[in-house]
């Protein structure tokens, strides 16, 4: 334990502290057409002249319908197209190394996956695809797909600020503005700051340099900076190497690693400023985020204490010091661990380290941050929606205790909106459990594991908690580019990704019809230390508990054969 690394959490959060407020900020403008931006001189001529072509009426608003429906039109052309462009990979230009296409269905899989903000990879990304896929198949799905998930939490937000109304935004003018206006310079400025630390940016065939014992080594090359960027900064967390930010052309330096991670949870925090300043209330949206910044804490703290206590079984051999496996020495326990558990705390699932070499609890802690549906922060848009979900199971069960109907910024919560939040969570738990039970059963699913006992049955737990709640990291160990996995997951990430948002879009069209309510002395307070206890409890509750006794097959029996000495072959 170094002192510079307390110091590093700390800055980690001034930073975040002092860049929420100003992102926030220019996201409710560029949400707002009526708004104007600095970039406006310089993009709204852009922004007029793909209206003109694409044939879009931008002062047209959607009915919660038309909203959902333009959004799913949206994500099925994009899945089409992006396996057409990795089925004809092998025809394409900017292929130096001349790679073939890939299997049918590992091309479902990724395609699925980076449409659906996943970002799943069942492949090497430098063996596997050229720099045209990487770029205009998954680069370009890196910008589309978290703007999809704002575009959603946007219009669920107005659902709560607008009173009887019967639109809830224009999807294709959100899509729009949020690519233009707030991805592309955000990760234009990223995409610098990389290149300035060494991560390459261009389009050269991979070199092949001789290495001191005569062998060959093949160094792969590419525009790795642009896609790096965006992978953070859109909770993609998809790399352009296999081993993603261990990787030391994606991640080269200390620097990098905490500019990853300061990425991975800007827009995630900021999203919340926009939402306590769209709804009038800033105040509740900072304890919102208060809440979910305590549970972060809480599972990074119990994650590094397990990685530091490192595995007894090491000690009587004189290799204490902590669990070192499967972490990269340039950034250690410490940085492995924060990573870890902001990645998985935001839908990133991007990696410095392999999950799959933690401790049983210290593995737990990523886990179990996936499945509390990625409320902790959560996912560009995902995030923010996700945890309004659990705002509002927080309000009616606080209004079940008082006797009084739910009410929520002014809004009644009334049976429509308690069944559309409970369909929304509860359809993850559904499918995560249907899917790793049938994997854990099925020849397919155990031929494929790295681990035996406890431990392989996490990895399969994990994989499937990671694809449904369209996080996309991987415990490790298991070789899921096959046949069944690849189509399994793939279903998976798409149920996940889209059983939750139709709720929340309609619950958005329900929200926006109903009147607003003057606050009185019967309201619950929204921005109080209660209200910080009652989410985080109905979170741990609905989460935690949920998968307890799957975890408890997993992780947590592992943890005790580990401390007994037993080991699996």
């Amino acid at each position: 334990m170094q002192i510079h690394e307390w110091i590093q959490l700390i800055l980690l959060f001034v930073i975040l502290g002092l860049l929420i407020k100003p992102i926030g900020i220019y996201l409710g403008q560029v949400l707002d057409p009526q708004e104007k931006t600095f970039l406006d001189p310089v993009l709204k001529p852009v922004e007029r002249a793909i209206y003109r072509v694409s044939g879009i009426d931008s002062l047209i608003e959607h009915s919660w319908k038309s909203y959902l429906g333009a959004l799913l039109f949206f994500s099925v052309v994009s899945c089409f197209l992006v396996f057409g462009l990795l089925a004809c990979q092998h025809y394409l230009p900017l292929n130096p190394q001349h790679f073939s296409a890939p299997s049918w269905h590992l091309n479902f899989n990724t395609a699925v996956s980076f449409v659906t903000n996943t970002n799943w990879q069942n492949y090497g990304g430098e063996s596997t695809l050229s720099y045209f896929s990487q770029m205009a198949a998954l680069t370009v799905q890196n910008f589309a797909s978290p703007a999809v998930g704002l575009a959603a939490a946007a219009a669920l937000v107005r659902g709560l600020s607008r009173k009887t109304a019967e639109t809830i935004g224009n999807f294709w003018v959100d899509l729009v503005r949020l690519i233009l206006y707030f991805f592309l310079p955000l990760a234009i400025v990223a995409a610098a700051c990389f290149m300035s630390e060494g991560v390459p940016q261009n389009f050269k065939p991979y070199v092949q340099a001789q290495t001191l014992d005569a062998g060959v080594q093949v160094i792969a090359q590419g525009p790795v900076a642009s896609q790096e960027a965006i992978k953070m900064l859109g909770s993609n967390g998809g790399g352009f190497f296999n081993a993603n930010s261990a990787h030391p052309y994606e991640n080269p330096t200390p620097l990098t690693n905490f500019l990853q991670i300061i990425l991975i949870l800007l827009i995630p925090g900021s999203q919340f400023y926009y939402f306590g300043r769209a709804v009038r209330d800033t105040k509740h949206g900072w304890y919102i985020l208060i809440a979910l910044t305590i549970l972060l804490l809480v599972g990074f703290g119990t994650c590094l204490g397990c990685e530091w206590a490192g595995n007894p079984l090491w000690s009587p051999f004189g290799l204490g010091g902590g669990n070192w496996e499967g972490k990269e020495l340039r950034f250690g326990l410490f940085s492995s661990a924060l990573f870890a558990c902001a990645t998985t705390s935001v839908s990133c699932g991007a990696v410095n380290c392999m999950h799959d070499s933690f401790t049983p609890i210290g593995g737990l802690i990523p886990m179990l941050n996936i499945q509390l549906s990625e409320v902790i922060y959560g996912g560009v848009g995902a995030g923010l929606y996700s945890v309004l979900l659990y705002v509002f199971l927080s309000i009616f069960i606080a209004g079940l205790i008082i006797g009084r109907t739910p009410e929520y910024l002014g809004k009644k919560i009334e049976a429509f909106e308690v069944k559309m939040t409970v369909l929304a969570v509860l359809s993850y738990v559904f499918l995560v459990h249907l899917f790793a039970s049938w994997a854990c059963v099925s020849d397919w699913g155990i031929k494929a594991l790295g681990n035996t006992g406890p431990h392989g049955f996490s990895e399969i737990l994990y994989a499937f908690s990671s694809a449904a709640a369209n996080n996309g990291s991987a415990f490790g160990g298991l070789s899921g580019n096959t046949l069944p996995y690849n189509l399994t997951l793939g279903v998976a990430m798409l149920l996940g990704r889209f059983l939750f948002i139709a709720p929340v879009i309609a619950m958005a069209g329900s929200l926006a019809a109903k009147k607003i309510h003057p606050s009185n002395s019967g309201s619950f307070p929204v921005s109080s230390l209660i209200f910080i206890s009652l989410l985080i409890g109905i979170i741990l509750l609905q989460g935690a508990l949920t998968f307890l006794p799957a975890l408890t097959m997993g992780p947590i029996l592992e943890q005790f054969f580990m401390l007994k000495g037993t080991q699996f072959p």
